[in-house]
């Protein structure tokens, strides 16, 4: 199932907010320990590819959308999931946006505060509406 392809990717993604390096051992454990049968590991590795080859303009974009928020505001969880979302919008075609950002809420639902499904759904249909 996809889902559990994302929530790889997410956990890939939050590493890398702080410092991970995303080295192949470290995704390929993950995986296993999320059962992910190959096709879930090629979809989790393009968004994670998307992500790292991307990050900056990513990251950017986070920060456009947020402009009466500090960034150093934004809990590292629903950064993750924004940027995954962001990820998949901007580099995966097959994925609709729709389907991204309910994603992402569940995933900010999951990992983080009780009021971040609503701040990760409202940054991204922000950025879809622009």
């Amino acid at each position: 199932m996809r889902s559990d392809a994302r929530e790889a990717a997410f956990k890939i993604i939050f590493a890398d907010l702080f410092g991970g390096d995303g080295e192949r051992n470290f995704r390929a454990a993950l995986y296993r320990q999320a059962h992910l049968s190959e096709e879930e590991c090629t979809f989790a590795e393009r968004i994670v590819n998307a992500f790292l080859r991307h990050k900056e303009e990513l990251s950017a974009q986070v920060s456009a959308a947020v402009t009466n928020y500090a960034e150093n505001r934004i809990y590292p969880a629903d950064r993750a999931a924004l940027l995954l979302a962001l990820a998949e919008i901007r580099y995966l075609d097959d994925v609709p946006p729709v389907v991204s950002v309910s994603e992402a809420t569940a995933l900010a639902r999951k990992y983080s505060t009780e009021r971040s499904a609503d701040f990760v759904n409202g940054v991204l249909g922000g950025i879809i509406n622009q």
